[in-house]
């Protein structure tokens, strides 16, 4: 059988969405960079990149470009520049093991989704069409509604670090006060909080059924 050849391993690296990847790498680094200096700029830095995260796979899909590095690549970003966001979150808010708990929950569901879809022959982590929950389905089958609480999430934490104006605020007082404002801040952050809300209970979903796929193909195995 032949083999690959270095073009075309090159060529994988320069798909048009692996290049935004990179590009996406680059403004998180230098976002955080600025994160203590510069809120409103790390903010919108920040808020770019994840712009970008839709951006490439709309890209992948429209040249024939979708790609297991760049799967990997897009899941490995979204993850790190997450946790980065919610390891800051810990450090000006208290309680601050709330937004390490999220961090854990984040990458645990995520990851054990991405390893028990590899173990199935599945080519991406958002195939469960295997799976019974029907939350999971329309999250993964309905873009509109996964976009909605991704955004949501981001948005919410981006908030909440813009207002973390002062050493280790309260949470609920800094939420209450967003609350109490009556304006068009308060109004977008409950409805991120509504989107934020069910995002978590669709990552706690995916990491049980990950993991049941998981000792699926262990108990398939050892038969």
């Amino acid at each position: 059988m032949a083999q690959p050849s270095k073009k075309d391993e090159l060529s994988v690296y320069l798909y048009i969405p692996n290049i935004i990847g990179y590009i996406r790498v680059i403004i998180n680094c230098g976002g955080f960079a600025l994160c203590y200096t510069n809120k409103p700029l790390f903010a919108f830095l920040y808020f770019f990149s994840f712009v970008c995260d839709g951006l490439d796979g709309y890209l992948a899909r429209k040249f024939n470009q979708v790609s297991t590095f760049g799967a990997v690549l897009d899941m490995v970003t979204d993850r790190v520049s997450t946790a980065c966001l919610l390891a800051l979150l810990s450090q000006f808010y208290s309680p601050g093991l709330i937004f390490l708990a999220l961090l854990g929950l984040d990458i645990a569901s995520h990851w054990l989704q991405m390893y028990s879809s590899f173990l199935s022959g599945k080519t991406s982590h958002k195939d469960v069409r295997d799976k019974s929950n029907w939350l999971l389905k329309a999250y993964y089958g309905y873009r509109p509604f996964m976009a909605f609480c991704c955004v949501a999430c981001e948005v919410l934490y981006i908030i909440l670090f813009l207002y973390a104006d002062k050493e280790s605020p309260k949470l609920s007082d800094v939420s209450m006060n967003i609350i109490a404002e009556r304006s068009l801040v308060s109004l977008v952050f409950v409805l991120t909080l509504f989107g934020w809300a069910i995002k978590q209970v669709i990552n706690v979903i995916q990491m049980k059924s990950a993991a049941d796929s998981c000792v699926l193909y262990d108990t398939k195995r050892t038969k």
